[in-house]
């Protein structure tokens, strides 16, 4: 009987403790990661590799800082194994809902004293997301691609627990950054302060990290400019007497001629906040620069 007592009460312990927990806690085994945007998504599958899952849940007719989360989507978020957020105010959902500190990563925190603050009167909107300003601090970090290193070291640190080749995959993902950062930086000291407009108001890094004399509207690449635009526009060159309008996606047709008119050229630099209809966001970052190099040689 002592026995049987005895073995009750070893059986009762056992049951009563916890299980170790494992790093793979998705099934398949693979730690899950999600992220805010595509560059961060971009970050963790070449830096994480085959050993983790990245899932970025905003669809791709929208922009994912002004994406508004379904309560699917805020799951996903709160049961994955690491949060990759973009920082700098970028994912305004993020602010009305409750994720695990434990597992959350703000990848522009070591730079935050470096944030650009905008004061912005006018709303605009574009996608269905809503009407929406570009007032507060700046979130498109990515584009100082010194800031984009800094987002993917900190992605590295996050992954590195689960990912045996992440320092090595970071080294790469560094090397290609600097080198396009180097390029850039050249155009930057030929434009010599030239004055720059820009369709929308996301370049406020790009242009302090590359010396760009840059001014910005509230154009979209899918709307032609209607005649107070123009206005507007040509209210901002009587001041600020630039050539060459730096757009974040292609533009119409009738943008590009209206522009033409008035002696302004038209290039593309996507920040690539979202995935690309080809390509990856090195792809995109490369011809990014090679149409700048194009504009300004």
């Amino acid at each position: 009987m002592k026995k049987l007592a005895l073995l009750s009460i070893l059986l009762l312990a056992a049951c009563g403790r916890e299980a170790a927990p494992t790093v793979a806690s998705k099934p398949g085994g693979k730690p899950q990661v999600l992220v805010a945007n595509y560059p961060l998504k971009y970050f963790a599958q070449r830096i994480g590799g085959s050993a983790v899952e990245v899932v970025f849940p905003a669809p791709g007719d929208e922009d994912p800082a002004f994406w508004q989360p379904d309560d699917a989507a805020i799951t996903q978020f709160q049961n994955a194994d690491v949060i990759l957020m973009n920082g700098a105010t970028y994912s305004k959902w993020a602010e009305k809902v409750t994720l695990p500190q434990s597992k959350l990563v703000d990848t522009s925190a070591a730079f935050k004293a470096q944030y650009i603050e905008i004061k912005a009167d006018s709303t605009h909107s574009h996608g269905p997301g809503g009407e929406h300003s570009h007032s507060g601090t700046a979130f498109t970090t990515w584009i100082d691609l010194t800031q984009a290193i800094q987002q993917a070291e900190a992605v590295k640190t996050s992954l590195a627990k689960f990912a045996p080749d992440a320092e090595k995959n970071f080294a790469a993902l560094k090397s290609d950054l600097e080198a396009l950062d180097a390029r850039l930086i050249a155009v930057g000291k030929r434009l010599a302060n030239t004055p720059v407009v820009a369709s929308h108001p996301v370049y406020h890094y790009f242009a302090r990290r590359y010396a760009l004399n840059l001014q910005a509207v509230l154009w979209e690449p899918e709307t032609v400019p209607d005649d107070k635009a123009m206005e507007e526009l040509k209210s901002i060159l009587a001041k600020h007497s630039a050539k060459w309008m730096i757009w974040e996606g292609e533009p119409a047709k009738e943008s590009v001629a209206k522009l033409d008119a008035i002696g302004v050229k038209s290039v593309v630099f996507d920040p690539c906040g979202n995935v690309p209809d080809a390509g990856d966001f090195l792809n995109v970052m490369k011809a990014n620069v090679e149409a700048i190099e194009k504009a300004f040689p």
